[in-house]
């Protein structure tokens, strides 16, 4: 059989290919998912494979190819919230869209905005100008000279000392490292994988022996709570829910109403049936 007749295929554009498969298969409205499928068809994947060709892709290109599918899902049921279609979008939409969510969320949905906008999917609007982080990149030596105090302070807190291990090593935002779960910590016989996109990513020596000292800490303090830094806010925003109506707390806390409603049903609060909206007339 004669090789090298099939042009190779870069494994982070499989990777995506997978993930986009579960993700459009988990979107409940099929408008929804037909729009995402079309922005990764015609947008997302050419420009992956563009960006294959040299140098291969690597997996923050890949993960930021996901963000944008992510965020413009989140646009997407954020209008639907609102009873608005896509083709109906005005930028008080976008707007009220953007206040519930992070810079770098609101940088991500750019592109199906601007896709959507040149393909007559939705109205040409001014866009708010996406602004880049205003420090410096930390130099390579600088980040392994501080990742050296969580690996060696004994009198910080074994929590603390993690976390801070967690963004040093993977550059990962608080945000994020706040929604790591004890699941997301996965044994594979040698080695051990934290799970922070797919696939999980290597946790290297002697990182991972604080990790797991810690996680063992964890599970045996609170055996009730699966986040990996469970803390007061969670709790907090629980006891909110069941004294206020879901979409009242993300209102006055800025949270996005997925959020609290889903807290909202597993605190198993009495205000499920509550519709927000002006009652005044």
């Amino acid at each position: 059989m004669a090789c090298g007749l099939l042009p190779a295929i870069d494994k982070q554009i499989l990777l995506f290919e997978r993930w986009l498969h579960q993700h459009l298969t988990a979107v409940g409205d099929p408008d929804h998912a037909q729009l995402l499928r079309r922005f990764a068809t015609w947008h997302l994947l050419p420009r992956l494979r563009a960006r294959a060709e040299t140098p291969p892709i690597s997996p923050a290109g890949r993960r930021y190819a996901g963000e944008q599918i992510d965020q413009a899902s989140a646009l997407l049921g954020c209008l639907a919230a609102r009873d608005r279609a896509l083709a109906d979008c005005t930028r008080a939409d976008v707007d009220a869209w953007a206040v519930e969510h992070s810079a770098s969320a609101r940088a991500n949905v750019r592109g199906f905005l601007q896709w959507s906008a040149s393909n007559r999917l939705s109205p040409r609007f001014k866009l708010p100008t996406a602004q880049g982080p205003g420090g410096t990149p930390l130099p390579e030596r600088g980040r392994t000279r501080l990742l050296g105090r969580p690996l060696t302070d004994d009198r910080t807190p074994l929590r603390t000392r993690v976390a801070a291990m967690i963004l040093l090593i993977y550059a990962q935002p608080v945000s994020r490292i706040t929604r790591l779960t004890i699941d997301d910590i996965i044994r594979d016989t040698d080695q051990i994988l934290l799970r922070l996109g797919d696939p999980p990513s290597p946790m290297p020596e002697p990182a991972a022996v604080l990790l797991l000292e810690y996680l063992g800490q964890r599970t045996a303090t609170n055996r009730d709570s699966r986040w990996l830094f469970p803390g007061r806010r969670t709790a907090a925003i629980r006891q909110h829910v069941l004294d206020l109506p879901a979409p009242i707390v993300a209102t006055a806390l800025g949270y996005h109403q997925v959020t609290t409603a889903r807290l909202a049903a597993e605190a198993g609060t009495t205000w499920s049936t509550y519709a927000p909206g002006d009652r005044s007339k």
